[in-house]
């Protein structure tokens, strides 16, 4: 088969599918995107230059869509030379969030299209006015709602869709679950699995370093921010630090701004964090490496005696299924999207967003019951088995492809690979990597992995 894929930043949500059928051999992969260095061996990138900024005179509530349609031309122009090619896909998948697939039904109105359906915006009952510290303004619901112009557009396109948990299906209005496949997304099990040695030997991060004897807590987030309970963090560490000496933190994230908006007196939230809480946090103790190699990251979560995974009512990250599969104790924010992943007690505990006290004291109940870290990491590989398969995520994929082309993914082609129609297409563009991050929630450096990683 003929895939065309679309993402701004290759390959975002698609890694795995697109590995998955580069191995097969038989298949011709497409991928249209901005330009970055990701590379996948196998799979052709085709650029797209980056719209320019939205004017200042469009509303404020349009430019989100204003600027989805300039990304859906500039996808449409490269589209329509990939035709004049002689290029035709059998299928297009991508991600809806940016508008680059709204205009393709124009260039091949015959090919079914599943698109990435990842979040619909609300003002009130998820991720806006959650957090009591940060006030929702009602003069920014008009914009909030405007951003799912872009949703109801891909909605009516005729198309597929789908979603990987069922919160955020839940988050669609009625009339557009239907339209709306859940497909829960796996994790590479082998990769991500616990490693009991790991503890034997010391660890370096940043520049710290966590012996055998040490008890080492871990927090990972794209970014440093309040929608992953940066704040709520930082305020537990001092409670934290003041009860164990034994403790080490590493706080795992960037500086940027993944989701929400930077603090008001500008700076950065982990600077804004340190002057309210800093004095009551040894350095020697707690690092902040930024985003680290996604070997380290993986590292740093066999050797986690505790790792802490916080956020708003908003997409669960894929740290978040990675620390599981690699066998962490988790304390998760008692909020809906981490209370689809874990149940209290089993596969790990939950706390309140809210209560620095109550985070600390479930860290210690962690690092102090030795019981209770050996159910709760037992607990947590037993969940990703038996929920977070690699296999059992593509084998879903797969079969939902079939039902959209008609065509079966595991059977051989009848024309050899080097004998079909393979389109000759431009040399590729190296331009410079896109600032923007995918949106699921990917968090450490490289976690979009790059060619040497994909080829593994």
């Amino acid at each position: 088969m003929k895939f065309l894929f679309v993402h701004q930043n290759f390959p975002g949500q698609f890694l795995h599918i697109t590995r998955h059928l580069v191995a097969s051999g038989r298949h011709e992969i497409v991928f249209i995107t901005e330009p970055n260095p990701n590379e996948i061996p196998g799979v052709r990138k085709v650029p797209y230059a980056r719209p320019k900024a939205t004017p200042n005179a469009t509303h404020v509530a349009a430019r989100e869509l204003d600027t989805g349609m300039r990304r859906a031309d500039a996808v449409w122009r490269t589209a329509s030379n990939l035709k004049a090619l002689g290029f035709t896909p059998d299928i297009i998948i991508g991600h809806h969030g940016w508008g680059e697939m709204l205009n393709l039904p124009d260039v091949w109105p015959d090919v079914p299209m599943l698109g990435y359906m990842e979040f619909y915006y609300h003002p009130h009952q998820a991720d806006v006015g959650f957090d009591p510290e940060f006030p929702a303004d009602p003069l920014d619901f008009p914009r909030i709602r405007a951003k799912n112009a872009i949703n109801h557009i891909a909605l009516n396109l005729g198309g597929a869709g789908h979603t990987p948990t069922n919160w955020q299906l839940s988050t669609y209005p009625d009339w557009a679950r239907a339209r709306i496949e859940l497909l829960w997304e796996g994790v590479d099990l082998d990769t991500c699995k616990p490693d009991p040695a790991a503890r034997r030997a010391p660890l370096k991060i940043g520049d710290m370093t966590i012996r055998p004897t040490d008890k080492l807590v871990t927090y990972v987030s794209r970014d440093l921010e309040p929608y992953r309970g940066f704040p709520l963090m930082m305020r537990t560490l001092p409670h934290l630090l003041r009860e164990r000496k034994d403790v080490k933190v590493i706080m795992v994230g960037g500086d940027g701004i993944s989701y929400g908006t930077p603090p008001r007196q500008g700076s950065t939230w982990r600077e804004t964090m340190m002057r309210e809480v800093g004095a009551g946090i040894d350095p020697k103790r707690v690092v902040f490496p930024g985003r680290v190699p996604y070997a380290t990251y993986l590292a740093m979560l066999r050797r986690s005696d505790a790792h802490v995974y916080l956020t708003y009512p908003f997409v669960a990250s894929w740290s978040l299924r990675e620390a599981l599969a690699a066998g962490c104790p988790v304390i998760g924010s008692d909020t809906q999207p981490v209370q689809e992943f874990i149940t209290h007690g089993d596969n790990g505990l939950l706390t309140s967003f809210f209560d620095p006290r109550d985070l600390a004291s479930a860290i210690q109940d962690v690092l102090e019951d030795t019981a209770l870290n050996r159910r709760l990491r037992a607990g947590a590989r037993r969940y990703a088995e038996q929920r977070l398969s690699m296999q059992t995520y593509l084998a879903a994929y797969t079969a939902l492809i079939t039902r959209l082309t008609g065509n079966p993914l595991d059977e051989a082609r009848d024309v050899p690979t080097r004998e079909r129609n393979v389109v000759r297409l431009p040399a590729r563009s190296r331009g410079p990597s896109s600032r923007r991050s995918p949106p699921d929630g990917a968090v450490a450096a490289g976690h979009v992995r790059t060619a040497k990683r994909a080829a593994k």
